[in-house]
């Protein structure tokens, strides 16, 4: 997770590592050997010795010699590289699990060939290739199952580590890492004066944890940092990725022509406004419907959208690598879909208090005002649709993915068992954290059916019932005034 490297420093850096005495667990040298199952290893091993070590990157070096370090030049050229036919590089990243973003870097040195292939350490798991999780021993490959010791060891980095505190980009001068951040947003959003020189902004950054200052003199830009307040999130190259997109088509699936396109760049702090701007003006108007809605109110609730995107944003799973949060907008609903199993289960978002892998990027983000506080986003989202008289959200996972989806205004009569199933569940809980239970007239009302015909709620009731979702509040109630309870309740 480190910027585009010049071939100075890239000199440079070889000459550093070159002043080592001897190979470590987390550098290796080589001179021609370019077996593609060996390189495979490597990136295992290498990655995870970083993470056991501290390191952000682990480095592989062909063109040095082993014993003395003497730059002796290699005839591996990585691009030319094959495997099977198929690319060096996209064979390797293809059997890497997590997915990491090494890269090769040739670089000329004394009229000589070097070739740096530069691994991040281990984020969240180790490493594996080829579905081997591998560790340096002293300068020699071994399987991790063989060395429980350091098992454990490396899963207690993953636990102390968090995402935020691992670095994007490293060793920059000053003025190149404030040049690399829109560090005048943060002041902004926190309605503060920005400092008026550079070692103010400076202290005050670093003692937000956006940026720390190196054992090298220079200055380290943290991943809280970069994916909060970057100027450009492609400038970094473990994170550009994570950008939100935001898609929109012209029918009801993905197979549909797309009407709009667009990747973010920004931070997600910094950018954060202009996002919801750019998604709220893609989204489809709606007739009056309601007493709650007007002409020309966006199809859905503004409060929603803003603090589902929020919530996609925080609570990604960051290991996750060559995915990112996306909204998708249909003309029947809008997805919002982002990295990661959630921590709670689907069912218990609206009263859970939210768990998150970010804390200290959650924290950030309520401190903006750009999310809600802690447990009452999901509720503000659930009682929207309600107000709006929308179909009940959807709360799914898929895979290693969390997706919520809005539905489009949707009449009762066309709603299918489902909708009025999750509707009442949801709004069951909405009631429940409100310290209210359901009744028969409360779910009419969500639904804005009229009194006279309340049986066709106590339908939706006793399927919902039979769906074991909710539960009467007493066992011995009467039907003329019962009230319910969510399941969990």
């Amino acid at each position: 997770m480190t910027l585009d490297r010049d071939q100075h420093y890239l000199r440079g850096l070889v000459e550093e590592l070159r002043k080592l005495p001897d190979e470590t667990t987390w550098l290796e040298f080589k001179v021609n050997n370019s077996d593609p199952d060996e390189i495979g290893e490597y990136l295992s091993a290498l990655s995870n010795a970083a993470a056991l070590e501290g390191k952000a990157n682990a480095y592989l070096l062909w063109g040095i010699a082993d014993k003395d370090h003497a730059i002796v030049g290699t005839d591996f050229a990585p691009s030319k590289a094959r495997k099977g036919g198929e690319e060096l590089e996209s064979w390797l990243l293809r059997l890497l699990s997590p997915r990491l973003h090494f890269r090769f870097m040739p670089v000329l040195i004394d009229g000589k060939s070097v070739v740096i292939l530069e691994i991040p350490r281990a984020n969240g798991k180790p490493t594996q290739f080829s579905g081997k999780e591998l560790i340096r021993v002293g300068s020699n490959k071994k399987p991790l199952k063989d060395y429980p010791e350091l098992e454990r060891s490396l899963w207690r980095v993953f636990d102390q580590t968090p995402f935020e505190a691992l670095k994007a980009a490293e060793n920059l001068a000053a003025a190149d890492a404030l040049a690399l951040l829109d560090y005048p947003a943060y002041f902004d959003l926190l309605n503060q004066p920005l400092p008026t020189d550079q070692a103010g902004i400076l202290s005050r950054l670093e003692d937000a944890a956006l940026l720390a200052r190196n054992v090298a003199g220079g200055w380290d830009i943290t991943n809280l940092g970069a994916i909060l307040f970057a100027k450009d999130l492609h400038r970094f190259r473990g994170l550009s990725r994570k950008a939100m997109r935001v898609i929109a088509y012209q029918g009801k699936g993905r197979h549909s022509p797309k009407q709009r396109e667009q990747e973010g760049r920004k931070g997600y702090a910094s950018g954060f406004e202009g996002l919801i701007d750019y998604v709220n003006a893609l989204l489809p108007n709606n007739e009056v419907i309601g007493k709650a809605l007007r002409r020309d109110v966006p199809m859905y609730p503004s409060l929603a959208v803003r603090e589902l995107v929020a919530n996609a944003l925080i609570h990604q799973d960051f290991s996750i690598t060559g995915a990112g949060p996306m909204v998708e907008i249909f003309s029947d609903r809008m997805e919002i879909t982002n990295p990661g199993l959630p921590l709670v289960r689907t069912e218990r978002f609206l009263d859970s208090p939210p768990r998150s892998r970010n804390e200290a990027l959650a924290s950030l983000m309520r401190l903006f005002g750009i999310c809600e506080e802690r447990g009452s986003g999901v509720d503000k989202v659930v009682f929207e649709t309600e107000l709006y008289q929308l179909p009940a959200p959807s709360f799914e996972t898929a895979e290693e993915s969390t997706r919520v989806v809005l539905f489009a205004h949707k009449a009762y009569k066309h709603m299918d068992s489902q909708d009025r199933i999750r509707a009442c569940y949801l709004h069951a809980c909405l009631r429940y954290v409100q310290r209210d239970p359901m009744t028969n007239a409360s779910l009419r009302e969500r639904f804005g059916i009229e009194p006279e015909n309340s049986a066709m709620v106590s339908r939706v009731i006793k399927e919902t019932l039979l769906s074991e979702l909710i539960k009467p509040f007493d066992p011995e109630q009467g039907k003329r005034h019962a009230k319910y309870l969510p399941f969990w309740a």
